[in-house]
């Protein structure tokens, strides 16, 4: 299996718990240099992915490959390339922030130590943390927290971060900090996987998104083509619904429904310009009409069946 275009390949990946499928069969393609998102309501199977991916837990079936490298098999030529924030930072509170990254570059056994000095002021600064380097653990704020925990992940050259629910328990300004620091990543050329449930990071950050909904992968791809994967929503207002639904069926369109305003439907390729003619042509007066894309939130709706906390 090999795909050069991926830095993460997954062919029918599967996690079984006795009998119940955590994840069930899904065909992950992350491309190089993407900021993919990877979604899912809480309990949908992204976490359990993650962890295959990094070989913490082994696939009851399927393939890996990341980085060139099948998985479990290459974990050792892909681990010192790998950064990774899953299920939140641990870090020692009476230590300060500096010295808990050099905890852990002391514990890396790919790391140089004639340069964990220079390395460390340099990831402390790519998180705005250089200034509170001395400061105890204990006494950073969660988003300190969240970015010292990406600050680890950064203390070599990475070329694939993993970041799972990186923004998870922070307040709005904690969030936006992690979203901005992620942004600034993709520009130097690090793909980077972020497994969420906020829209919000995700509608700002990514370029790619893949879609879980109970262990299933029910959308993959750019935000563009999962975004096309939806359907646009015609809204005509008139004081005659009944003829106007009656018109829009006979042009084809989908879905026609009647409101209490006027009617609905899915244009489905019927241009706008057309719509409007047949409704004044057959008489229909129409006060309004308007189509519009469903945004990101109604498409997770509608792919998962349950909504998505779209605060911060």
């Amino acid at each position: 299996m090999t795909h050069a275009a991926s830095a993460i390949t997954t062919t029918g990946l599967t996690k079984l718990f006795g009998k119940q499928a955590a994840v069930d069969g899904i065909d992950l393609q992350v491309p190089y240099g993407a900021v993919y998102g990877f979604l899912g309501p809480n309990g949908s199977g992204k976490t359990t992915t993650i962890r295959m991916l990094l070989g913490l837990v082994h696939a009851s079936a399927g393939e890996i490959e990341v980085l060139g490298e099948p998985i479990p098999g290459g974990l050792s030529r892909i681990l010192p390339r790998v950064g990774s924030l899953v299920e939140g930072p641990a870090f020692h509170p009476y230590l300060s922030g500096r010295a808990n990254l050099a905890r852990l570059d002391a514990a890396d056994r790919f790391a140089d130590p004639s340069t964990s000095r220079t390395r460390i002021d340099a990831a402390l600064e790519r998180v705005d943390l250089l200034g509170a380097a001395r400061k105890r653990y204990r006494a950073y704020s969660l988003g300190m927290r969240q970015r010292l925990a990406i600050a680890a992940a950064l203390l070599t050259p990475r070329d694939l971060l993993v970041l799972d629910e990186p923004t998870n328990g922070l307040d709005p300004q904690g969030t936006r900090e992690v979203r901005s620091l992620i942004a600034s990543l993709t520009g130097e050329g690090a793909t980077i996987l972020v497994s969420s449930h906020l829209l919000s990071e995700v509608e700002q950050i990514c370029s790619h998104l893949g879609i879980l909904r109970q262990g299933r992968l029910v959308a993959q791809g750019t935000v563009d083509e999962v975004r096309s994967g939806s359907r646009a929503v015609a809204e005509v207002l008139t004081a005659s619904p009944e003829e106007a639904a009656t018109v829009l069926r006979g042009l084809g369109l989908a879905d026609v429904t009647v409101t209490t305003t006027g009617v609905r439907a899915a244009p489905d390729g019927v241009d706008p310009e057309r719509i409007v003619a047949a409704l004044v042509g057959a008489g229909v007066g129409v006060r309004g009409f308007a189509v519009q894309s469903p945004s990101l939130e109604d498409l997770f709706v509608s792919l998962t069946g349950e909504g998505f906390d779209v605060s911060n």
